[in-house]
């Protein structure tokens, strides 16, 4: 990769934004910062400023993760020319940014890179665990390829692959239409496994984005199960690094 990004979706996230950002300068100083404040009331915008963020961009009012996503990813386009890949984070400092070492290494080899956070024996809460399971299962049966996290936000993507399918809504089934018409358009899809860290409140409002998210499920359902073998074995790039796509056949739903 020549450069890349990370876009940072955040709102009323003052009291964690600048560990986040300091995180990512510490642990991958070579990325472009933008964080995309959506409609926040409190500091985030400044915070993130001091904090040393390179770009950011402000919504009037809350708009939902995915039309953050979107600003975002226009911010790079339109600043650094150069970037041909993009990570992004949570703001709530729940992706641990130890972990942008090895989710770069396997964006080498893939088009689409996903954290992957264990659900059994950690700090997830049960009916998170719950959620994430089931999704994860509904997710792999549209996608046609094993997700084993389909709603964590830590991802790499390379910009082709942006530019090819983009990502449509505004709120948290953005990511899930992207994974699942990424999947289908071919895209070679790595996972990285990532601690499981909780820090503040979601924003994620159980029966209003659920029930989006489970809409996008559905209207992405195939005509047929596909034959996704959960079981199948991971292949292990580093001590921090599982990747379940890099020596599989991919998938080429849509080609």
């Amino acid at each position: 990769m020549r450069r890349a990004a990370c876009v940072i979706p955040a709102y009323q996230a003052a009291d964690s934004i600048a560990a986040v950002v300091q995180g990512v300068r510490t642990y991958a100083p070579e990325l472009l910062i933008v964080v995309v404040d959506d409609g926040s009331r409190d500091d985030t915008a400044a915070r993130a400023r001091l904090s040393g963020a390179d770009h950011i961009v402000r919504h009037a009012a809350n708009r939902g993760k995915g039309a953050a996503l979107v600003s975002g990813f226009a911010c790079v386009r339109a600043n650094d020319p150069r970037v041909d890949a993009v990570v992004t984070m949570d703001a709530d400092d729940q992706h641990d940014p130890a972990s942008l070492p090895a989710l770069l290494a396997a964006l080498a080899g893939a088009d689409l890179v996903i954290g992957s956070r264990c659900r059994g024996g950690t700090a997830m809460p049960l009916h998170r665990r719950v959620a994430n399971a089931l999704s994860s299962r509904a997710i792999t049966w549209c996608a046609g390829h094993v997700i084993r996290d389909a709603q964590c936000g830590f991802r790499g993507i390379r910009r082709t692959l942006l530019d090819r399918v983009p990502h449509i809504g505004d709120r948290y089934e953005a990511e899930t239409s992207f994974v699942i018409r990424a999947a289908r358009a071919g895209a070679i899809i790595a996972q990285v496994e990532i601690p499981t860290r909780y820090g503040p409140p979601s924003h994620f409002r159980p029966l209003r984005d659920a029930a989006r998210v489970v809409a996008t499920i559905w209207s992405h359902r195939p005509s047929r199960l596909p034959a996704c073998d959960f079981s199948a074995p991971t292949t292990t790039v580093s001590s921090r690094m599982v990747s379940t796509a890099l020596s599989a056949p991919q998938n080429r739903w849509g080609k």
